[in-house]
C-alpha cells in the first residue's frame, strides 16, 4: 500500500499547556503515519504560543514541525474539515473541561481524551509516582521527604519531573540536572528552579525534557528507583509500581472537581492528607467522605507542611511583601500559601498588597486572577517577566520581604529591601506509617 496522501490522514489538533500535549504526541502519534497533527494549542503557561514543535522532535512526518497557537485558533483549525481535538492538559474544572468540549462540538470537530493507561511508558526499575488532585498540595515536599527516606535506606533514587517545556524546545529532548552549575550555566525560568534546586541541594538527580522514552533510557542508567514528580494534577508518564496521590482540605471538594485530579484521586495506592493542622473540621469531613466513595481501599496518611525562616526574629512588627509559589497561588486557584502563614505566625505589623506596585506583565497576572490580594506570585517564566518582578518589588512600600519560593531570589534579582526566606518541609501529622509502608514495599520493589 502506497503512503496516505495528506487528505487521507486523520486530522487532529492537541489542545495542550507544554507538557502532557507533547507526551500524548510522542507516545500516541508521532510513529503514526495516517495521522496528521494539524497543530498544538496552548494555554495556561505564558509566553508558549507562536513557537513549533520543531521538527528534531516530531519525526519524518513533519519535516517543518508543528505549529503552537493559541486556544483562540480553534475556529480556524476547525474549519479545514472533519478534525479530532485531543485533550492534553491538566488542572481544569470539569465544568470548564466540558465547556471546553462543547466549544468544539459547537464548531463541527470531535473531542477526545487520551487513555491513561496508554500513555504510561514501562520501566526496568521500580517506579514511585507522586501526583496529586490539585496544584499547590505540597507535592514537592512530599517528594523531598521519600528521597531522604529513600538515601538513609542506601538506595539511589533519581527524580523525573513532569516536564515544563519552555523556551527553545530543540534542545530539551532530554534535561539533566546533577550539579548547582547545571541551573547556574542554563537558562532556567523560576519555575524549573524551584523544582530543581532543593533536590540538588540533597544530592539527587532530576530529568526533565520533551521525550519521556529517552528520559526514561537515561535515568534508568542513573538512579536504582525513579520517582516520578508529577504536575499539576496530571496523571504519571511512566507505568507506577506505587501510586502517592496528595489531597488539600484547604480545597475540600477539589479532589473530585477537576480533571485529571479525580483520575488520580480513584487510582492511587496511598493516599496522603496534607496541611491538616490548618484544615476544620468540616474541610476535613469533606474530603473523608470523598476518599469513601471514590477510593475507600487506598491507604490513608495525614500529613502537614513545616515552615522554617531563616530569620523570624525579623519579622515581628514590620510591613512586608509577600512572595509565593506562582503556580499555586495562580492556576491552582490558592488565595495564599506558606509566605502568609509564615508572615501571620511570627507577628508582621502588615501584609502589604503588592498589586498597586505591579509592573509589565504582573499586572496582566492580577487581572486574570482577581482572587490575588495580599501576595505577590513568583512569576518568571522569561527573563522579561523575572524583571517585571524585580520593578514590582522595589516598588512595593513595605519593610522586608517574605519570599516561600523554593528559589533564593537575592540570586536571581536586585532587591533594594532585606529578604527572609520561607521554607517549608512535609512531616508525618501522627505517626510514621507513611515511613513504614515505603519501608515494607522496598525490598518488592528491586529492579525487574
Amino acid at each position: 500500500m502506497g503512503a496516505l496522501s495528506a487528505g487521507q490522514r486523520r486530522k487532529l489538533v492537541i489542545m495542550g499547556a507544554g507538557g502532557r500535549d507533547f507526551h500524548n504526541f510522542n507516545v500516541l502519534y508521532r510513529q503514526r503515519p495516517e495521522v496528521e497533527v494539524l497543530a498544538f494549542t496552548s494555554a495556561q503557561i505564558p509566553f508558549q504560543k507562536n513557537r513549533r514543535y520543531p521538527p528534531e522532535l516530531s519525526g519524518p512526518s513533519y519535516p517543518q514541525g508543528i505549529p503552537i497557537v493559541g486556544e483562540e485558533a480553534l475556529p480556524t483549525l476547525l474549519a479545514t474539515g472533519d478534525v479530532e481535538v485531543v485533550f492534553s492538559y491538566s488542572d481544569i474544572s470539569h465544568q470548564q473541561l466540558m465547556s471546553t468540549a462543547s466549544r468544539v462540538l459547537a464548531l463541527g470537530g470531535k473531542f477526545s481524551l487520551p487513555s491513561v493507561k496508554q500513555t504510561m511508558l514501562s520501566a526496568e526499575v521500580p517506579i514511585l509516582s507522586v501526583c496529586a488532585v490539585r496544584t499547590g498540595c505540597g507535592k514537592s515536599p512530599l517528594v523531598r521527604f521519600l528521597c531522604k527516606l529513600l538515601l538513609n535506606q542506601g538506595r539511589h533514587p533519581v527524580v523525573v519531573r513532569h516536564p515544563m517545556a519552555y523556551g527553545d524546545l530543540q534542545g530539551r529532548a532530554v534535561q539533566r540536572i546533577s550539579a548547582e552549575t547545571d541551573v547556574q550555566e542554563s537558562l532556567w525560568t523560576l519555575e524549573e528552579r524551584e523544582e530543581f534546586e532543593p533536590l540538588l541541594d540533597l544530592g539527587v538527580s532530576v530529568f526533565c525534557g520533551v521525550d519521556y522514552r529517552a528520559i526514561l533510557d537515561e535515568a534508568e542508567k542513573v538512579g536504582d528507583l525513579i520517582i516520578w514528580d508529577g504536575g499539576n494534577n496530571d496523571v504519571p508518564f511512566f507505568c507506577p509500581d506505587l501510586e502517592l496521590v496528595i489531597l488539600d482540605p484547604l480545597r475540600a471538594g477539589d479532589e473530585v472537581g477537576y480533571y485529571p485530579g479525580q483520575v488520580n484521586l480513584r487510582r492511587a495506592d496511598i493516599l496522603v492528607v496534607n496541611k491538616v493542622d490548618q484544615a476544620n473540621p468540616q474541610q476535613m469531613e469533606v474530603v473523608q467522605g470523598h476518599i469513601e466513595l471514590f477510593n475507600p481501599t487506598a491507604a490513608l496518611i495525614e500529613g502537614r507542611l513545616q515552615v522554617f525562616l531563616d530569620d523570624p526574629e525579623s519579622l515581628h512588627g514590620k510591613r512586608v511583601v509577600v512572595v509565593e509559589d506562582g503556580p499555586t497561588v495562580t492556576h491552582g486557584g490558592m488565595a495564599y500559601g506558606a509566605g502568609i502563614v509564615a508572615a501571620r505566625g511570627h507577628g508582621v505589623l502588615e501584609i502589604v498588597d503588592p498589586r498597586p506596585a505591579a509592573q509589565g506583565s504582573l499586572c496582566e497576572v492580577y487581572k486574570h486572577w482577581p482572587h490575588l490580594s495580599q501576595v505577590l506570585p513568583a512569576m518568571g517564566y522569561s527573563p522579561k517577566q523575572l524583571e517585571d518582578l524585580e520593578l514590582t518589588l522595589e516598588q512595593v512600600d513595605c519593610d522586608l520581604i517574605v519570599s516561600a519560593t523554593p528559589v533564593d531570589l537575592k540570586q536571581l534579582l536586585h532587591l533594594n529591601k532585606p529578604l527572609v526566606q520561607v521554607q517549608y518541609e512535609f512531616v508525618e501529622q501522627n505517626t510514621d506509617e507513611l515511613c513504614q509502608k515505603i519501608l515494607t514495599w522496598l525490598p518488592n520493589s528491586m529492579p525487574k
